[in-house]
Parts: structure tokens; sequence; C-alpha cells
């Protein structure tokens, strides 16, 4: 979904991932949502990345910033990006408050900054009941993720 004008302008984005329905091992899933300054939902994704192996709650949520980020790097009209999720880990990585000593990670980091450079964005933790859009996304995402191929 993008509704995005092609007037500049700035946005809020909410992103969140899970890794269901056991962390490690589980369905990895990402949603992130964008909405313009007067809170109109402008845009918003989801997706599964695998199941099993190297599948955690960190490399979802990392995605998940990933994914929202990427989408405001292709998008010219945006301006100024804020960017909320409910993972401290990762904003306080990303940021550089913490060191990030997990080698799967690290890639998500380097790709995450990159991306939180190119858009000039910002990165700020908040509550998970802040977070409820976002939330769903990533609960539709693992649902669709475990209904079987046909």
């Amino acid at each position: 979904m993008n509704k995005l004008s092609q007037q500049a302008c700035n946005i809020t984005i909410f992103a969140d991932g899970l890794c269901e329905p056991r962390n490690p091992g589980g369905f990895a899933c990402w949603g992130w949502v964008a909405l313009s300054s007067d809170n109109e939902e402008i845009a918003s994704s989801r997706g599964c990345i695998g199941q099993g192996e190297g599948m955690t709650n960190n490399v979802a949520e990392y995605r998940a910033v990933i994914e929202a980020l990427d989408w405001a790097a292709r998008n010219s009209s945006v301006r100024t990006v804020e960017v909320f999720t409910d993972s401290q880990l990762v904003v306080r990585q990303i940021n550089g408050q913490w060191a990030c000593r997990a080698a799967n990670l690290l890639p998500l980091l380097e790709q995450a900054r990159t991306l939180m450079e190119q858009t000039r964005a910002t990165l700020r933790w908040i509550p998970r009941e802040q977070n409820e859009r976002a939330d769903r996304l990533t609960r539709i995402a693992y649902k669709e993720a475990r209904k079987p191929a046909r």
C-alpha cells in the first residue's frame, strides 16, 4: 500500500518484528506502517523472512526497520523520517549506545545504519502498547506464513 503524494512530506514509521511460535527457530516475520504528519496511513508492508535455524525475534526486528527505511529511501518525496520500534536492542545498537556482538546481526546493523544515514532518519524506542499497528501487521504475516502451500 502506498498513498504518498509527490509533495515533500514528513513521515512517522512504526516497525515491529516477531519470531513465533518459538524464539529462536520459529517464523521470523516483520511489519511496518508509515503515517503522514496528519496521522494518515500512507504505506505499509509485511513479510516473513523464514522459519527455523537462524530465525530470531532480533533478526525480525532488524528486518522490520530495514524494510521500512528502504521504502523511505526509495521515495524521494519523503523529507524527514522518524522511526519507532519497541525493540530496545535494535534502537540502542543502531544508535550506537550498545555494542553488537552477535555475528548474525552485524550485517543487519550495518545495513540499517547505512539506510539511516541515507534517509537522515531518527530511530526511537516506544513501549509495545504504542506499536499496535505494526504489531498487527507482523501477526498477519505470521498467519500467512503458516498457511500450507496449495
